[in-house]
């Protein structure tokens, strides 16, 4: 009698408010829309950022950043969450900045827009899943333009260590653009001369190229060019 009266108090306590019901609504809910949420966000990543800038390490980060936001949105709704702390949620990882690197540009706005995707996909739940499919189908769209090359020619640059101090003239830069394209093999659009050392007869250029492959400023080499003469 003892032990039967301790298991039905113990299964009162284990299942008080409920919380081991079983709604299969809410799970079916739950994985709809992170499967929404994870295909929108790895099909952005995957097929639009990765291809251009080749970094894992930020893929990895932008998916559990991704899945985290969203996990976190759609069950602390179920608790009547305000609309302000999902906002001020969101500026702070809006403005998140990893203690090893800045975050470039690039990565930034990707990092700020998929926490927008997972904010609307986790919170947004009164609107119809054709609105939901519509909004992540514009993300997608303008996403793909903005990295068309169709719509925006990619401009690469590079830092060199040049050593013809007697071309950087202003009068002498079209001798200048056509020796760095010999030596080099880039076809350059334009040219910014930075700091000059007269003592050792050299200057640090930055060429500007047109680039079907994705290179961010943080990824640029410093090149040196010498006379084989």
């Amino acid at each position: 009698m003892f032990d039967l009266e301790m298991t039905e108090s113990i299964a009162e306590v284990a299942n008080i408010a409920g919380l081991w019901d079983f709604d299969l609504q809410a799970i079916f809910l739950l994985f709809l829309r992170f499967t929404v949420n994870l295909v929108v966000t790895v099909g952005i990543i995957r097929f639009f950022y990765y291809p251009r800038s080749k970094r894992r390490d930020y893929f990895f980060s932008f998916i559990l950043t991704s899945s985290t936001i969203f996990m976190l949105l759609f069950l602390l709704d179920s608790v009547q969450i305000q609309i302000g702390f999902a906002l001020g949620l969101f500026a702070i990882f809006g403005i998140l900045r990893y203690r090893t690197d800045t975050l470039p540009v690039r990565e930034m706005t990707y990092l700020f827009m998929i926490i927008g995707i997972s904010v609307i996909n986790a919170l947004l739940k009164h609107i119809g899943y054709a609105t939901l499919v519509a909004t992540n189908f514009i993300f997608i769209v303008v996403t793909w333009g903005m990295e068309s090359p169709y719509f925006l020619k990619h401009v690469s640059s590079k830092s060199i260590i040049y050593e013809k101090i007697e071309l950087i003239k202003p009068e002498k830069r079209k001798e200048l653009i056509e020796d760095l394209k010999e030596r080099t093999g880039i076809e350059i659009d334009r040219v910014e001369i930075g700091s000059i050392d007269f003592l050792r007869d050299t200057a640090i250029l930055r060429v500007y190229y047109k680039s079907d492959e994705f290179e961010s400023a943080d990824q640029n080499t410093s090149k040196k060019f010498r006379d084989r003469s």
